[in-house]
C-alpha cells in the first residue's frame, strides 16, 4: 500500500484537521465528535442539516458542508458508520429552533445510529426528522443493506433540501422535497479495480485485470455481476440501461446526469463516459438539462464510475441551480 497515511487509526481525523485549516473562516472542526459544521451555525431563520456515514466517500459528506448544503456531518471511521453518540452531540451542536433533519444514506449501521441520534435529541426537546436516501438500482435488497443503497444521487437530494433550507422552509417542506427528490432519483456504479482502506493495507477484494464489478457498492459489496472487459460505450449502455428501466424514464423527459468517480479514474475518462450516456439518452429521447462530471461520492481509491438519472420538474430544477457552496467547490 502506498498512501499518504501516519497511523491508519488517525487517518480519518487527520483528514478532517486538515480539512479546517484550510478553510479556517467557514468551517469548524469539533475533534470530541469526530464532525466539521459550519462556522454560522446553528441559525435561527433555518433548519439544520446534518448528514455523515463512512468515511472513505469524499468528498461526500465533510466536505459537503457550506452555504445551501449541510450546516453539519459526523463522519465514521473508514466504511464504518459513526457512533450513535456523536451523532447525537452532532445534532445538539447544530440544533435550530427551525429544526433538524437527519439525511441519511440506506446503510444499516447508518441507520441505528442516526435514528437512535434523534430518539435521544427529541427526548431532550430538539425537533428532528430523518430523511432515507436509496438511489441505487444495483440490488433490490442484499445481505449488506436493509434495501436499496444510498449511492451518488445523494447529492441531488441534499442539494435539493440545502437550498430550501436556505430559503426558510420548514422542516415538513424539507422532508417533502427530499422525499420527492429522492423518489425520481437513480443510480448504478461498476469497478475496474478494488479499493483499498488504510487499516486493511490490501485491495477490499480480488478483480482480475479482465473483468469488472457491474453494480458495486461503494463499500466495495458485490455487484449484479462480475463481468468481462469490455468497449466503454457497452458497459455504459448496460448501467443506463438499467437506471432508465427501473424509474422507468422515458422519451420526452428531462433529466441532470451525473457521471460520478469513484476516486481512482482520471478525469477524462469521465467526460468520456458522460458523452457516451448523452448520446445514448439522446437516442432514447431523454433530453440532459443539467450535467454533473467528476467525484461527488466515491470509494477511496476505486477505479469506476457511477451514473445517476433525476428527472426534473420545474421545482427540483429551480432547486439544483440554487447558489451553493463548500470547501471544494461551488455549484
Amino acid at each position: 500500500m502506498k498512501k499518504f497515511v501516519n497511523d491508519p487509526k488517525d487517518y480519518v481525523a487527520e483528514m478532517l484537521q486538515g480539512l479546517a485549516l484550510a478553510n479556517p473562516d467557514t468551517l469548524r472542526y469539533v475533534p470530541e465528535y469526530n464532525l466539521i459544521m459550519r462556522a454560522d451555525a446553528p441559525r435561527a431563520d433555518k433548519v439544520s442539516l446534518v448528514q455523515g456515514s463512512g468515511s472513505g466517500h469524499e468528498p461526500a459528506h465533510v466536505m459537503s458542508v457550506g452555504p445551501g448544503m449541510l450546516d453539519a456531518a459526523c463522519p465514521g471511521d473508514v466504511f464504518s458508520a459513526p457512533p450513535a453518540d456523536f451523532v447525537y452531540e452532532t445534532v445538539k451542536l447544530v440544533a435550530s429552533p427551525k429544526g433538524v433533519l437527519l439525511l441519511v444514506n440506506n446503510y444499516t449501521g447508518d441507520r441505528m445510529a442516526f435514528e437512535m441520534a434523534q430518539e435521544l435529541a427529541e427526548a431532550d426537546g430538539v425537533t428532528a426528522r430523518t430523511l432515507f436516501i436509496d438511489d441505487d438500482v444495483s440490488v433490490q435488497d442484499s445481505t449488506y443493506t436493509v434495501g436499496r443503497r444510498g449511492v451518488a444521487g445523494n447529492f441531488f437530494v441534499l442539494k435539493a433540501v440545502g437550498a430550501a433550507a436556505e430559503r426558510g422552509a420548514d422542516l415538513d417542506e424539507l422532508v417533502r422535497i427530499g422525499e420527492k427528490v429522492n423518489s425520481v432519483t437513480r443510480s448504478m456504479g461498476m469497478a475496474l479495480t478494488a479499493c483499498t482502506p488504510p487499516a486493511k493495507g490490501s485491495p477490499l477484494f480480488d478483480l482480475p485485470g479482465d473483468e469488472v464489478e457491474m453494480g458495486v457498492g461503494i463499500h466495495g459489496e458485490p455487484g449484479r455481476s462480475r463481468e468481462k472487459l469490455q468497449p466503454a460505450r457497452e458497459h455504459v449502455r448496460e448501467m443506463l440501461t438499467a437506471v432508465v428501466d427501473d424509474l422507468p424514464y422515458a422519451s420526452g423527459d428531462s433529466v441532470a446526469l451525473m457521471v460520478n468517480g469513484l476516486g481512482g479514474t482520471p478525469v477524462g475518462e469521465l467526460y468520456l463516459v458522460y458523452g457516451l450516456a448523452h448520446r445514448q439518452l439522446a437516442e432514447r429521447g431523454i433530453e440532459i438539462a443539467r450535467s454533473y462530471v467528476g467525484e461527488y461520492c466515491t470509494s477511496l481509491d476505486m477505479a469506476g464510475a457511477s451514473l445517476t438519472l433525476v428527472r426534473l420538474d420545474d421545482e427540483i430544477s429551480e432547486l439544483l441551480a440554487a447558489p451553493a457552496g463548500t470547501a471544494i467547490r461551488v455549484f
